[in-house]
């Protein structure tokens, strides 16, 4: 299938990976992928799969750069080198300056004001997702082995939703709560929402920038969550039920984070 996605809405997942076969291996058992590798002039590149739409991209790291091994999401723009200067000018960063790849778009990569990491991606021959869950009024569908929830943690809430709102376009946010023990707002108002931007500074470490963390659908969050200790992955919160469906915070072999996420039980 083929999305049409906003600016600012979340459009591709990117997994950064010191050892790119156990991944494969691992997020195929867990999530029911398939994976493609492109050729040397795509550096290796993954593409994952489900059920034959594409759900994910995947690239080695080398330890060239420096970075840690992760997952990036990438947020949809009209024009990467435009982005990019709203971003420096807005108290961001630029991680990874815009760079075309091939036919299939321009990549960039940010940081936002409080240091945490951001893709960007202007569309070329390549659109993003072939495939979505969506999450409404607590109940997810069509999420089995697809992303369907994009969350960032920040420690700098209103700081963050400005930088967003003034780089990437956010036009018509949705406060879901704006209480001191829960402020939360999603990308925008409209259904499907895509995710949302959580005011983590009473969670997170000192000094941590927080991050943007994307939930997989699963049938069964707590049978996932075995299968994923089985496969050699940890749990850094267990499952449990909320208002907005059945959640887990996970991690996998590699170290990397990102959440599960289904119906209540």
């Amino acid at each position: 299938m083929t999305y049409t996605f906003k600016s600012g809405d979340p459009c591709w997942v990117e997994l950064f990976t010191s050892d790119p076969e156990r991944s494969i291996a691992f997020y195929g058992e867990l999530l029911g992928w398939t994976a493609e590798q492109a050729g040397p002039e795509y550096g290796g590149y993954i593409t994952f799969s489900k059920d034959g739409e594409p759900v994910a991209g995947g690239m080695r790291n080398d330890g060239s750069s420096g970075g840690p091994d992760q997952w990036t999401i990438y947020l949809a723009s009209t024009d990467a080198e435009a982005t990019t200067a709203a971003a420096t000018a807005n108290g961001g960063r630029v991680v990874v300056p815009p760079m075309q790849v091939g036919e299939l778009g321009t990549m960039a990569v940010l940081g936002d004001p409080s240091g945490a990491g951001v893709g960007v991606w202007q569309p070329g021959g390549h659109p993003g997702f072939g495939a979505l869950g969506e999450v409404s009024g607590g109940r997810w569908s069509d999420h089995v082995g697809n992303p369907s929830w994009f969350e960032l943690h920040t420690p700098a809430y209103d700081q963050a939703l400005k930088f967003y709102r003034e780089v990437f376009g956010w036009q018509d946010p949705f406060t879901v709560s704006d209480i001191p023990e829960f402020r939360y707002t999603t990308i925008h108002s409209t259904s499907p929402m895509l995710g949302g931007v959580m005011d983590s500074a009473a969670f997170l470490p000192d000094g941590s920038p927080g991050g943007w963390r994307v939930y997989f659908g699963v049938e069964d969050v707590d049978a996932s969550v075995k299968t994923l200790v089985s496969l050699g992955g940890s749990v850094e919160r267990e499952p449990e039920n909320s208002p907005y469906g059945r959640m887990a915070a996970v991690i996998d072999p590699g170290g990397v984070r990102f959440s599960l996420g289904g119906n209540n039980s």
